[in-house]
């Protein structure tokens, strides 16, 4: 073998990428699996061209086609979107694969921001590619540069320093390889992950340059699991032995570390227990003895109840957003203590916690055989197996509730968890449906709920559908929720799907409005104001006229979708038997009422008031805000 290799950079970029493996017990597999992208002069004639050789080169190969010799390419239709697919990938492979997205320089790499911070927050790797201005800055200004008159060195993409957990620029073809390690070991870190931007100025991506044979060497990232440090355990152990009223919240480090059979074991042998958060729900299965549901702002009475006596909380793969909290309102116990698991030593010291560094699974087993011997008191087990029972009967009526003369949507989401199997599985991302799925839905399996929550990003369900799909494969019918708020931005991926020839199920809802910020505005005194779909009055001159006549279930046609209207809940249910049978990505389309009903609140939220105002709705509603936040306290 030559000592160097003659590639471009973007050549080695694709070389390199096909090389690399993910190992975690033992399994290996692929870390880099494909690459999304929109070509533009930026990067078609670079990483474009690196994927095209890469490709000819790999189906021409001497022993017959190599199907991991290059980095399969995908067209998205929007930049944004195919940070969503990609990002909703590594999540269903819980974080053991990644994609990469690559654009074009300006308004491509522009595009790829939101994604790049819904990653970031929700702690998903991804790898993005944005194409760059010239290193020479020969021809300067290039189209579709930033020009900033205060530093020539700046740039679009520099947008994405603080929605990235790590980024670099390479102007030299030798730096690359120190980037792509440093890249490399982002995105295999179970702690400290998230958007990992990489950016390539187009004049570099065509220099060619002498690489070292061994960076292009099969090399193995092992994703570690970290254990507990003997000491931080016996005072987390000590902790939970004194507790009295005891609370898991389990969150999205259970699932990521695989961790669901050592959390019912650790449930069911001390009694303690369980709520979720959104990214932790089906951790522990929803029927199981110790699970009591959802815990927050749009959580469910039963957690909440005990969430409000708890006098030790253990967060296990939590970082506690201000729902999971309830604006600090929900562990109201002045006493309360904290014991925090999680691999990332900032969450773990979040609310004063006693810390345990480590990894979910690798902790609970650990509690579980240094809690051998105690337990919860009985009557402690009875008060949250009678809460949760009760709970579960406000469920059923949510579920049923034969709302007329438009269904509520919990009519919806009670008939697809009725109908999903435990393998299946349903996303959502923003509005009022992730508050009702988050206080309603059954989670059989850590699999089955896919809510995306810490950045509740409009438009990202239905490019996630398609990298859930392409992630876990046709035995799990994989189905997106969206209103018809979060449709209008991002419907463009069904066309991605569709030529894609994956099939998903997208259930779209339309009820003519905002439902989350209208109830929300409402409840705040600002009358649902902005927060409809209504054609501008010529008579008044507001937005309050009839609905906008859009017909968003033609659109969903027009994309390449099959679609079924559905008129009521039993139709619906007719549907999607039929969506299941078809090979087809197929919507389903239901119109439901704008005010709901919904479920009933059991946490509060903390949205600022105006502290004066000349509506009495207004002042009303900042009576109100004042009263309850004076509930919240810091956790020390």
């Amino acid at each position: 073998m030559p000592a160097t290799v003659r590639l471009t950079v973007a050549q080695a970029l694709v070389k390199f990428l096909a090389s690399q493996v993910s190992e975690r017990d033992g399994v290996e597999q692929r870390l880099v699996t494909g690459m999304f992208g929109i070509f533009g002069h930026g990067n078609v004639a670079g990483v474009g061209q690196a994927l095209l050789q890469a490709q000819v080169q790999s189906e021409e190969g001497a022993d017959g086609p190599d199907p991991l010799g290059d980095l399969p390419y995908y067209l998205a239709r929007n930049e944004q979107g195919a940070v969503h697919t990609a990002t909703a990938f590594a999540r269903a492979r819980n974080r053991l694969q990644v994609m990469a997205v690559t654009t074009s320089i300006g308004p491509g790499a522009a595009n790829m921001v939101t994604g790049a911070a819904l990653a970031t927050t929700n702690r998903i790797p991804v790898l993005l590619l944005p194409s760059d201005q010239f290193a020479t800055r020969v021809p300067d200004p290039v189209l579709q540069q930033l020009e900033d008159p205060g530093s020539l060195d700046v740039t679009v993409n520099d947008v994405f320093r603080p929605v990235s957990r790590f980024f670099d620029r390479v102007n030299r073809p030798e730096q690359l390889v120190p980037s792509l390690m440093n890249a490399m070991r982002v995105l295999t870190d179970p702690a400290d992950t998230g958007a990992v931007t990489v950016c390539l100025p187009q004049d570099v991506q065509a220099e060619a340059y002498d690489w070292p044979a061994a960076f292009f060497a099969r090399r193995v990232w092992h994703v570690g699991r970290p254990v507990p440090e003997p000491a931080a355990l016996a005072r987390a152990v000590e902790v939970i032995r004194s507790a009295k009223a005891p609370l898991v919240v389990a969150g999205g480090g259970v699932v990521y570390s695989e961790a669901s059979e050592q959390l019912r074991a650790f449930a069911s042998a001390t009694g303690i227990p369980v709520s979720d958060t959104h990214a932790g729900k089906g951790a522990i299965n929803w029927d199981h003895p110790q699970a009591v549901g959802a815990v927050g702002s749009t959580g469910a009475a039963s957690a909440n109840a005990l969430a409000r006596e708890a006098d030790v909380v253990i967060g296990i793969g939590t970082r506690y957003s201000d729902f999971t909290t309830a604006s600090h309102t929900v562990f109201a116990n002045p006493d309360v203590r904290f014991v925090n698991v999680n691999v990332l030593g900032f969450d773990a010291a979040k609310h004063g916690a006693e810390m345990l560094v480590a990894d979910a699974r690798e902790a609970l087993t650990a509690l579980t055989s240094a809690l051998d011997g105690w337990g919860t008191d009985p009557a402690y087990r009875q008060r949250a197996a009678d809460l949760t029972a009760d709970w579960q009967r406000e469920v059923d009526a949510c579920y049923h509730r034969d709302h007329q003369p438009l269904p509520a949507q919990t009519e919806v989401f009670g008939a697809l968890n009725e109908l999903m199997r435990p393998e299946d599985v349903v996303i959502n991302a923003a509005g009022s449906m992730p508050g009702d799925l988050q206080c309603l839905w059954r989670a059989s399996t850590p699999v089955q709920y896919h809510v995306e929550y810490a950045f509740s990003c409009m438009g990202y369900e239905i490019p996630a559908a398609l990298g859930v799909k392409m992630a876990l494969g046709d035995d799990h019918e994989v189905v997106a929720i969206v209103g018809d708020g979060t449709y209008q931005m991002l419907p463009m991926e069904i066309a991605t799907i569709v030529s894609e020839g994956v099939k998903v199920i997208i259930v779209l809802l339309q009820n003519h409005g905002f439902a989350s910020i209208g109830a929300l505005s409402e409840s705040r005194g600002s009358q649902r104001f902005g927060t409809k779909y209504r054609m501008r009055n010529t008579s008044t001159g507001r937005l309050d006229g009839a609905n906008v006549p859009f017909d968003l279930a033609a659109n969903a046609a027009s994309w390449g979708a099959d679609v079924l209207r559905c008129n009521g809940i039993a139709e619906f249910r007719n549907n999607w038997a039929k969506a299941v049978a078809s090979d087809h990505t197929t919507v389903l389309y239901i119109e439901t009422d704008l005010l709901g009903p919904n479920p009933p609140g059991s946490a509060w939220w903390d949205v600022p008031v105006s502290e004066v105002s000349a509506l009495e709705s207004t002042q009303r509603a900042r009576e109100e805000y004042v009263a309850e936040k004076a509930a919240q306290h810091p956790y020390l």
